[in-house]
């Protein structure tokens, strides 16, 4: 398992943008599949992406469909950190955004990553 550690979320207004960073502990954060998940009040727990390394390909990502083309998820495996980026934001986006990280391939089930941040709060604003 590795700790994680969230940032970067606030109050903002619809139509703006945020950054989110997730901060890792460990020597093989490359090894992980990290996702981010968000949970509205009164909600279950959904998948928002998920990035996936291997030093063939790079990069894969995985995104749901309610913020694909409005979100980007990327890390940086020299800092240990998995960043998602959210662009034109919406009253429906607001919810507490986890950061997650599990072996092997990427999965939109909570249930099976291992380690979890402690979330950020996402509030947007109509």
């Amino acid at each position: 398992q590795v700790q994680l550690v969230e940032s970067g979320g606030g109050l903002v207004q619809a139509g703006d943008s945020l950054r989110l960073s997730c901060a890792a502990s460990g020597r093989t954060f490359g090894d992980y599949t990290m996702g981010w998940f968000r949970q509205a009040p009164g909600k279950e727990r959904e998948f928002v992406a998920a990035v996936r390394w291997n030093r063939w390909n790079g990069d894969s990502t995985y995104y749901a469909d309610s913020v694909k083309g409005r979100s980007t998820i990327s890390r940086d495996n020299a800092k240990n950190t998995v960043y998602l980026q959210m662009n034109s934001l919406k009253p429906e986006d607001t919810a507490v955004y986890y950061c997650a990280a599990k072996s092997g391939g990427w999965s939109t089930t909570s249930a099976l990553y291992d380690s979890w941040g402690q979330g950020t709060q996402v509030t947007v604003s109509s």
